[in-house]
C-alpha cells in the first residue's frame, strides 16, 4: 500500500460527485434508534446499543452577540454499550444506498471508556468481516486509517494527534477511485493514494471499540450515483427487448428473503418478493401464472456452474393459443442474454 502522511493546515479539495444524502437525526425519537440503519458487531463481545439522545453540539454559525448561545441541544446518535471485550467493535450501517466514490462530513464526540476511546467512520462495508475503518482515538492520540479483510486488521495508517473527550470533532473523509483524503477539525491528516484494493462499492457507517461510548451528529454524503450491475442487466434488456412489460431481477437478503435488485421501475427497487421468487433462488423452480393479454413466468437465473444466484419475473404480452410452454419458452430466452453477462453471484453484488 503506497502512502503519504501529513498534517499541515490546508485546505482539502473536495470534489463534487452530483449527488447529496443528509442523514439527519433531528427527526428521530430520543431513546430509539433511528431507521434506515441496522447494528453489525465485528470481532466478540455484546452488540452495540445504538440509540437517538440530546446533546449540547456547537452552533455551525458564528454568534451574532456575545451573549449568543454558541451551543444548542441536538439529537445525536450515540453507542452507549460499556462491554469491555477488547476485540469488539460496534458498527451501525447506513442501508439506504451504496456508495462507491464519496465525500462524508460528519461530528463525532468521544464521551467516556476504560479500555478505549475511540470513534470513527467505516466504508466499503461488505460484511462483519470486511471494511474499512478511519477512526479517532483520545488515548492512543491518533487518527488510523486501515483496512478488515476476512476478520484480519491489516496494519493501521495516520498520524499522532491529540483527540480530546467530550468535545465535538470535525471529520471529512474522500473517497475517489483509489484515493483517500482525510481531515481531522479542518486540519488533513491523511493521504492514502492507493488504498490497495479494487474500487469496489459497500455501505457507510458508523464505528466504535471495546467500552468506548461515543457520539455522532448529523452526516453529509455527497456522492457519484452508480448503477448497479443488476440494475443495468434490466436497462439494457428493457431497451433490447420493448414487448417485456416487466422486468425484475431479485436475490437473497441478509435474512435469506427475495428483494428486488433490479427492476425496469426503480421504486421496487429493495421490495420483497414472492414464494415464486424464493423458490426459483432456493431450488430453481419455474412457475407461471397468466392473466388476460398478459403472462408471467418466473424463472431463475443460474451461474456458470448451473446453480439459480437470482430470481427473475419476467411479463410479457400474450398471444392468441400461448401456452404455458410458450409462455416459459419465450422468458427464458430473456434469461439466458442476462446470463450470458453474469456468471457468478459476485457479479450481481457490485
Amino acid at each position: 500500500m503506497r502512502y503519504v502522511i501529513f498534517c499541515a493546515a490546508l485546505c482539502l479539495s473536495i470534489s463534487t460527485f452530483g449527488a447529496e444524502i443528509k442523514i439527519n437525526f433531528g427527526d428521530d425519537t430520543i431513546g430509539q434508534a433511528p431507521t434506515n440503519f441496522h447494528a453489525v458487531l465485528a470481532g466478540d463481545g455484546q452488540p452495540g446499543e445504538w440509540k437517538i439522545i440530546s446533546d449540547a453540539v456547537p452552533s455551525a454559525f458564528a454568534p451574532l452577540t456575545d451573549r449568543a448561545p454558541v451551543t444548542a441541544h441536538q439529537n445525536v446518535l450515540a453507542q452507549t454499550s460499556q462491554d469491555t471485550t477488547d476485540s469488539r467493535y460496534p458498527m451501525f450501517i447506513y442501508d439506504g444506498e451504496i456508495f462507491q466514490n464519496f465525500t462524508l462530513t460528519t461530528h463525532f464526540k468521544i464521551v467516556s471508556g476504560v479500555n478505549e476511546q475511540m470513534a470513527g467512520i467505516v466504508f466499503n462495508f461488505q460484511n462483519a468481516s470486511n471494511f474499512f475503518v478511519v477512526r479517532a482515538s483520545a488515548l492512543g492520540k491518533n487518527l488510523r486509517c486501515y483496512p478488515v479483510v476476512n476478520g484480519e486488521l491489516n496494519t493501521p495508517i495516520g498520524p499522532v494527534l491529540d483527540v480530546s473527550t467530550n468535545v465535538w470533532h470535525d471529520l471529512i473523509v474522500t473517497r475517489e477511485g483509489n484515493r483517500l483524503v482525510c481531515s481531522l477539525d479542518g486540519v488533513a491528516a491523511i493521504k492514502l493514494v492507493d488504498l490497495g484494493v479494487a474500487n469496489a462499492p459497500g455501505k457507510i457507517g458508523f464505528w466504535t471499540k471495546s467500552d468506548a461510548v461515543s457520539y455522532f451528529g448529523d452526516t453529509v454524503i455527497e456522492y457519484q450515483p452508480r448503477i448497479p450491475v443488476a440494475q443495468a442487466l434490466v436497462n439494457n434488456l428493457m431497451e433490447q427487448q420493448p414487448r417485456i412489460l416487466t422486468l425484475r431481477l431479485y436475490t437473497l437478503d441478509d435474512r435469506g428473503q427475495p428483494r428486488v435488485v433490479g427492476s425496469n421501475d426503480p421504486k421496487e427497487i429493495g421490495q420483497p418478493g414472492e414464494d415464486a421468487e424464493k423458490d426459483a433462488l432456493n431450488d430453481g423452480t419455474v412457475s407461471f401464472g397468466k392473466s388476460p393479454g398478459v403472462v408471467a413466468v418466473t424463472l431463475p437465473l443460474r451461474d456458470r456452474n448451473g446453480d439459480p444466484i437470482a430470481a427473475v419475473r419476467v411479463r410479457l404480452h400474450s398471444f392468441f393459443g400461448e401456452t404455458q410452454e410458450n409462455a416459459v419458452t419465450r422468458a427464458t430466452q430473456i434469461v439466458k442474454l442476462m446470463q450470458a453477462q453474469v456468471t457468478a453471484a459476485d457479479d450481481l453484488r457490485q
